[in-house]
């Protein structure tokens, strides 16, 4: 026997052949698996000032022969295609579930937050590499005109972060900021050098400091891999503990064990359960699943659940 709690929702599929198979009911999980009220704005804001500075920073970064502000152009480019696969990310997460994608595509997301990541090491790699050297082989670079780019690049990225931070919190939106962040370190780290290069003509803080934003960086950026890996590998969510869970479900009356149990994300922050629970006596499992599903949802936060129910005695057959 087989349950599966859903929820009924205001929402509306559009008419499809297979709508009827993907609609909540009275009963059912609380969420639906696609995203009607995210809002692109915010990012297609975002995409525009970047890639509109983007193009005036990768001209004066080659002009003036500077690595911070080469790297800082790069990363503005690298930010630009970042937030047109988040944007595009957040459009596919919108459509509804299709009788060939029937969990909908809220994984979009994820997917775009893993390749920006992605995008984001090979930069940083880059960036090292030019770095060292320049070390050994020091460059001649336009203080002043690394100076004033750098400056008007912290001011965008500084409106860039704000309205980001304003947004929807997801992954997807969360890896951009993240890689507003650190191209806003990287203005920083090319308005410095080119003040200290203007001023004292020391070219090597140009690639000091290119390597340190860079550090920066990594770490950002492997915590957003790493985030959006576990999701697209179908990993525990963060919040719950698997070993508790099972414990729980073991504790409610009724129940004699629990097996085949997983637990994992079907879209950012809706997370499901699927299992099968022997039991001793089938007439009770409407009662067992309704304190099963009161229990998962007030202790664990979990909704979308599908649990079969197996006689005890007939389990191991």
């Amino acid at each position: 026997m087989q349950a599966e709690t859903r929820a009924s929702t205001s929402v509306e599929l559009p008419p499809s052949p297979s709508a009827h198979l993907h609609e909540h009911r009275d009963g059912d999980a609380q969420h639906v698996h696609f995203n009607v009220q995210r809002s692109q704005s915010v990012l297609a804001w975002s995409l525009a000032l970047t890639l509109g500075f983007a193009v005036v920073e990768v001209v004066t970064g080659f002009m003036s022969n500077s690595l911070a502000l080469i790297s800082d152009a790069g990363h503005m480019v690298t930010d630009a295609a970042a937030l047109g696969l988040a944007l595009l990310a957040q459009l596919i997460a919108k459509r509804p579930p299709s009788a060939r994608h029937s969990f909908g595509f809220g994984r979009a997301e994820a997917l775009a937050a893993f390749v920006n990541s992605l995008v984001l090491l090979l930069l940083v790699g880059w960036i090292c590499f030019e770095a060292v050297q320049r070390f050994s082989h020091p460059q001649q670079v336009q203080g002043g005109t690394v100076f004033i780019v750098a400056g008007i690049g912290l001011l965008i990225n500084l409106v860039l972060a704000y309205i980001l931070s304003r947004g929807d919190s997801n992954m997807n939106t969360r890896a951009a900021l993240v890689n507003v962040i650190g191209d806003l370190l990287g203005s920083v780290a090319a308005l410095i050098a080119g003040a200290v290069i203007y001023y004292t003509g020391w070219m090597q803080i140009d690639p000091l400091l290119s390597i340190f934003v860079a550090l920066l960086i990594l770490k950002s950026t492997i915590d957003v891999l790493r985030e959006s890996y576990h999701f697209l590998m179908e990993g525990v969510p963060d919040h719950i503990d698997y070993m508790e869970v099972g414990a729980d479900l073991g504790q409610i009356d009724g129940v004699r064990s629990v097996h085949d149990l997983h637990v994992w994300d079907m879209s950012p922050g809706q997370p499901a359960l699927i299992g099968h629970v022997e039991i001793d006596d089938l007439a009770r499992w409407p009662d067992i699943l309704h304190a099963i599903k009161a229990m998962l949802l007030e202790k664990h936060g979990i909704d979308h659940i599908t649990l079969q129910a197996e006689v005890a005695s007939q389990a191991h057959l």
